[in-house]
């Protein structure tokens, strides 16, 4: 009894707490609620755990070949020791040649230093290297630090008022001396690299409601960038293209059918086909919703084609309101770079009810077999594999958990499925190791339970609010009742790139949503929600090092040369309403093999 009241009273100053950091901070009520809650639900966490299985056995391996044969692996793309893009390289195959730390040294890495961005926010950045400095991003900042010893070399800070309360912004990119960033009221932002100093500002999206949450890429003078948000009823995913040297748009293209009354912006619209439109069933009363983006971006520079991962339609759940394939969400949609211009799309999930989105960058990779693959690995738990060739779909191979993926969802019973809304292929794509022809792909093992709010209240939801359709427990209650976080897990799953076919698979006692690296050395890096950073062997699987840092890992994992020496860098100190993660400060933290900077 007496323990029970020490954790009331823990609990109520806790809120006490929260309640003063309202006025204090200028953060909304449920931000501070759920902050308050998952310090009490994160206070026990164990330590991680790693469970690893090899198909045929103690003896089976990757075959690894050399890296002579496999120059196209890194495409087009200067900087072979750098990280310069969100993905390293346009291709998305977040690999690195760098071999400094390897299966025999990697037993030597340790934390050099770190910089803290003195915040508490869903810290998911991408940090990208740029003559010798990281780059990162927060919600409201886009910093500069030395990438050796993590001093400032400056911070720029925009004030403005963020569409939703979810702080989260996944990074930004560069070219010629320019950074480009998004914001949470819609806008693409670009700074001098050396200095900060904002240059241009446009606005691509509604600022009440629409947001721009993922990395951009640039190409040929263009920044290619989405709004996200289309979770909200009215709002439809658009991507842009805009001038690298003055913000102007110059194509925009609705990834979902346009109604005359939807807004333009730019001179050109990109040609969709107009057959999409019957592939949506919605009484006259219901706007077309989703196919918003919230990651980065995929672009093939011999071909000139931008690959575009699409989210949801909406209402998430509550498919009998959109009967249909709902084109072009839940796809990869490849668009003419120049024009904006369809060209074709890869199909995931054609009819949706679960919020399986196509969530995160689609890789193309060459296999050992010759193909020209396009992979990505999304929320409904499945790696794809794409003959980009014949556009023959190669395999859909699980890579966590599926239960119950066909069961319809009902207003009369709530029904267990997995992945959750949170769960399977968040916002970090695959890796591609071409030396073993391994596809590395990190997921989330939770599952939710969902049950349908009356159809009435559905089609009521205001114009611009979230539309899930799902009855609510509460107003924490984002996307359904998620299971115990004490039953999550966390799989990183090495499959061959040719056959679909997984060659080991690893789980973790925490989700995995951050970048995942393979390298040359031989070694595979990531980390998972608990704060656990691991290194393993590519071959086969196996543990070669393991440090639990400050937060949960949610962002970029990169590697880099910097003052004559191989560095890593991840972004830690993930923390939002969603996932009940250790409560820290967002953080890039540096390890090599040397001593620490000075």
């Amino acid at each position: 009894m007496r323990h029970r009241r020490g954790i009331v009273v823990i609990v109520l100053a806790m809120i006490a707490l929260g309640i003063l950091g309202v006025g204090l901070s200028g953060w909304s009520p449920i931000t501070l609620a759920g902050r308050v809650l998952n310090t009490a639900r994160s206070a026990n966490n164990p330590p991680g755990t790693l469970v690893l299985e090899r198909r045929g056995g103690e003896r089976a391996r990757a075959v690894m070949v050399s890296d002579s044969g496999n120059a196209s692996a890194e495409g087009k793309q200067p900087d072979v020791a750098g990280w310069s893009s969100y993905n390293r390289t346009l291709n998305s195959q977040r690999y690195s040649p760098l071999k400094q730390i390897n299966t025999e040294t990697v037993a030597a890495l340790k934390v050099l230093c770190s910089y803290d961005i003195n915040q508490r926010e869903m810290f998911e950045t991408g940090p990208i290297l740029v003559d010798g400095a990281l780059i990162g991003t927060t919600a409201f900042d886009v910093f500069s630090i030395d990438a050796a010893n993590c001093r400032e070399n400056w911070r720029t800070h925009e004030d403005y008022k963020p569409s939703i309360p979810l702080l989260v912004n996944r990074g930004a990119a560069y070219v010629d001396g320019r950074l480009y960033r998004g914001t949470l009221d819609g806008r693409v932002l670009a700074y001098d690299a050396r200095t900060g100093r904002r240059l241009w500002a446009t606005a691509i999206g509604d600022p009440k409601f629409e947001r721009v949450v993922a990395a951009p890429i640039v190409w040929d003078g263009l920044v290619f960038i989405g709004i996200a948000g289309g979770d909200a009823k009215g709002v439809k995913g658009r991507m842009y293209a805009l001038s690298a040297n003055t913000g102007e748009i110059v194509w925009e293209t609705y990834l979902v059918p346009r109604a005359p009354e939807d807004s333009t912006r730019g001179p050109h619209q990109g040609s969709m086909p107009p057959s999409a439109v019957s592939t949506w069933g919605n009484g006259p009363d219901l706007p077309i919703s989703g196919g918003a983006t919230w990651t980065s971006y995929t672009l093939d520079p011999d071909t000139g084609r931008l690959y575009v991962p699409a989210a949801n339609p909406s209402p998430d759940y509550v498919l009998h309101l959109r009967e249909g394939a709902n084109l072009y969400t839940n796809c990869v949609v490849v668009l003419d770079a120049k024009t904006g211009n369809y060209i074709t799309h890869f199909s995931a999930a054609p009819r949706d009810w679960h919020d399986w989105d196509v969530s995160n960058t689609p890789a193309i990779i060459k296999t050992r077999g010759g193909k020209q693959v396009l992979s990505f690995a999304p929320k409904n738990g499945h790696l794809y594999g794409f003959d980009l060739q014949t556009s023959q779909l190669l395999y859909r191979s699980p890579v966590t958990r599926i239960e119950n993926a066909n069961v319809p969802l009902s207003v009369d019973k709530s029904v267990h499925f997995c992945p959750g809304a949170v769960g399977g292929g968040e916002w970090n794509g695959v890796a591609f190791d071409p030396r073993t022809n391994l596809l590395l792909s990190g997921q989330a093992e939770w599952c939710s339970t969902v049950r349908l709010a009356p159809e009435a209240q559905t089609k009521a939801t205001p114009t611009g609010e979230t539309w899930m359709g799902h009855l609510k427990s509460g107003p924490l209650d984002l996307f359904g009742t998620p299971d115990p976080h004490q039953n999550w897990a966390g799989w990183l799953y090495a499959t061959d790139a040719d056959s679909g076919e997984w060659t080991w698979r690893l789980k973790t006692n925490y989700p995995i949503l951050g970048g995942v690296t393979a390298t040359a050395g031989g070694i595979v890096l990531f980390g998972d929600v608990g704060g656990n950073f691991y290194a393993v062997d590519t071959r086969n699987g196996q543990r070669l090092w393991h440090q639990k840092l400050d937060g949960a890992i949610g962002g970029g994992l990169i590697t880099y040369m910097a003052h004559g020496s191989q560095k890593v860098a991840v972004a830690a100190g993930m923390t939002g309403i969603a996932w009940p993660t250790e409560q820290a400060t967002g953080k890039i933290v540096i390890l090599g093999l040397g001593d620490s900077p000075q």
